[in-house]
């Protein structure tokens, strides 16, 4: 029988990982039609069918998930291997795909990209804002930034960045009118400047103080769905605004805002790079997360 070609299975595999011939070709940087010819071509050659296609879904056969199953870790050894090539020359290329929200875009394009662009000029650098949680596999990025507890168990996580920490605002006028919440519940009472999340619904706000845990489905008629808009919201007076220190920091400062119910709000795990760790890792992944630690830790 003769041998198929890496090529061939190469292809496989990405479509039987990706389960979309569309999905497999744009990681692949080939057409969908060409795709599926090799696909075809590698299956007249082993003459077995691989891959269940459906005008909806394209599955493994049950003898398609056996020679994934067997080939997977023999391309992901090979492509480490050309990886320790080519990096050991300085030659990383290609594109890198991370997705993440708008702050911490902003922060690894002033921190972490100059230093990894200067380092890795072969690279293209593709860096997608998107406040949604998403299948970043799925959609094809090699890896996604988020807070701690958004990162799905099966990724592997570096965190960066330090820890977060939400604070109730308000000016010191909107406060003089309105009083001073105590505690939580008091947010009930007040105009509190509500946040829309990516999924369309409305966040609650959490608090926590000592191990008690509160949440408060806080009323307002103001709905923001950017934490810049709703610290500069809180500093114009116009409510309660519940955001990361970071975005009200400045104002704080200045005394432009007040934080209040402060020991209601306690620090949480920060920002986390993340990435599947049953997957090859990019060698200009791996360049990129050398450089994340090593700015973190300066």
């Amino acid at each position: 029988m003769p041998r198929p070609s890496l090529a061939e299975l190469t292809a496989f595999a990405a479509v039987a990982r990706h389960r979309s011939f569309r999905q497999a070709a744009d990681a692949l940087g080939t057409s969908r039609s060409a795709l599926s010819h090799t696909v075809i071509a590698l299956e007249r050659t082993l003459k077995v069918r691989l891959l269940n296609r459906t005008t909806r879904s394209v599955t493994p056969t049950e003898a398609g998930g056996a020679l994934l199953r067997r080939l997977a870790p023999i391309l992901r050894e090979l492509d480490e291997a050309l990886d320790a090539v080519t990096g050991e020359a300085g030659a990383l290329g290609g594109t890198l795909r991370i997705n993440c929200g708008a702050a911490a875009a902003e922060y690894l394009l002033r921190s972490v990209v100059p230093v990894f662009t200067d380092r890795c000029p072969g690279v293209a650098l593709d860096l997608v804002t998107d406040g949604r949680l998403i299948d970043i596999v799925e959609a094809g990025f090699d890896a996604g930034v988020r807070l701690r507890e958004s990162v799905p168990q099966d990724m592997i996580a570096v965190p960066f960045g330090g820890t977060v920490r939400f604070l109730a605002v308000a000016a010191p006028g909107y406060l003089e009118r309105h009083g001073i919440p105590i505690a939580p519940e008091d947010l009930r009472r007040h105009r509190c400047i509500r946040h829309r999340l990516p999924s369309g619904k409305l966040y609650r706000w959490e608090f926590e103080r000592r191990g008690e845990e509160i949440v408060v489905d806080v009323p307002g008629t103001l709905t923001l769905d950017d934490n810049r808009l709703m610290a500069a919201a809180a500093t114009d007076g116009l409510g309660v605004a519940f955001v990361p220190g970071a975005f009200a920091a400045a104002a704080l400062r200045e005394g432009r805002l007040r934080a209040v119910l402060e020991d209601w709000c306690p620090s949480y795990p920060g920002l986390c790079l993340y990435y599947p760790g049953h997957r090859h890792v990019p060698a200009a992944l791996r360049a990129f997360i050398d450089v994340l630690k090593e700015v973190d830790a300066a």
